[in-house]
């Protein structure tokens, strides 16, 4: 059995179960979906959509309501988050590590939003992997972005958020990618504030 790497049990564990606790409520829901309406605009008509790295399902609320007809699938490591996400009833919630997760389907499109940031730098290639093979069409990337990467100290404990260009390795590592449309989200916007996002959505060229 594969193991897990020091991020993963990070957020399998009592720290993942604190962020579970503090990350629910409606407004970052509403933040979400005035997001994701912009981020998939390009897209066409989506019936399928896989998340790697779900949480309690905030994501797959706000998707939910922007695509009331797509099926939804979740991947989410942390049990309580699990848990929480698949009682939601909007989505079909997987638990375990997103590079656990098996290929016997693909999706549409493939979803990360706030995860590649918390994995070890030297995964990051699997996991893009399975961003890449699990989608039949597009990416969406939704994380901290940065020039060169770098890593931040996150509440305290090292080693558990890095920024970097995931969206620019990605069209570097598959040349069959091509960057559809991209975007900020702003923590002062008046309306919808998230934290600082950039968002970037790629499409295979069929």
């Amino acid at each position: 059995m594969r193991e897990l790497s020091e991020q993963e049990q990070f957020w399998r564990g009592e720290f993942g179960d604190q962020y579970a606790g503090r990350n629910q409520g409606q407004p970052l829901i509403a933040a979400n979906l005035a997001l994701f309406a912009k981020a998939l605009a390009r897209t066409s008509r989506l019936e399928s959509l896989l998340e790697l790295g779900t949480n309690t399902g905030n994501n797959l609320q706000a998707l939910h309501q922007l695509l009331p007809t797509c099926v939804l699938q979740g991947v989410e490591i942390n049990a309580q988050a699990q848990a929480y996400a698949q009682a939601l009833g909007v989505a079909d919630v997987w638990h375990g590590s997103l590079f656990d997760y098996p290929h016997d389907r693909t999706f549409q499109l493939t979803l990360s939003k706030g995860v590649l940031i918390h994995l070890a730098p030297e995964l990051l290639p699997a996991a893009y992997a399975q961003l890449y093979q699990l989608s039949q069409r597009y990416i969406l990337i939704c994380e901290y972005y940065n020039p060169v990467p770098v890593e931040v100290s996150y509440r305290g404990n090292n080693g558990k958020l890095f920024k970097r260009d995931f969206a620019g390795e990605m069209l570097d590592r598959y040349s069959d990618l091509h960057l559809l449309d991209y975007g900020f989200s702003y923590h002062r916007d008046p309306q919808f504030p998230t934290d600082d996002i950039n968002w970037f959505l790629l499409e295979k060229r069929l």
